[in-house]
Order: C-alpha cells, then structure tokens, then sequence
C-alpha cells in the first residue's frame, strides 16, 4: 500500500463522513406515499453550518476524483515499466 492509496482512503472516509453529516432536504417516501412535501420548488437556502458541510463535501469530491485520476495514472505507468 503506497502513500497514495492512503491519502485516497482518507479521503474516501471523509466523504462518507460529510455525506452522512448532511441532512435530509425531503420527506423521502413517507412524503410522496402521503402527498406531503409538495413544495418541491420552495426556495430553501442552506445556512450556517449546512452551507459549510455541502461546500466541504463538494471540495473533498473533487479532491476524491483528481486523487482517482492521479492514482490512476500512477499505477498505469508503474506497472508498465
């Protein structure tokens, strides 16, 4: 296991982490069994420390895809030579 696969499990785990921090912005299937949450449109703006989880999750998810490319990359090359 090299460095870089450790780095990606790291943040791999705080994905997982942020996405399970973040809440739930409908009712789920009890509110489209029943008819609730029929304001699909309203405009809910995050605030506060949710606004502060989804940037962190989306900056980690980018970090997550170049870390999977650079990964990929590497280990093409190593296991060329």
């Amino acid at each position: 296991m090299k460095w870089y696969d450790i780095i990606f499990f790291v943040v791999a785990l705080i994905i997982i982490i942020l996405s399970l921090l973040q809440g739930g912005k409908s009712e789920g299937a009890s509110g489209a069994i029943t008819g609730g949450g029929l304001n699909v449109f309203a405009k809910t703006k995050e605030r506060g420390s949710e606004k502060v989880v989804t940037w962190l999750t989306f900056g980690f998810a980018v970090v997550f895809l170049f870390l999977a490319l650079i990964v990929s990359v590497v280990s093409g090359t190593s296991s060329a030579s």
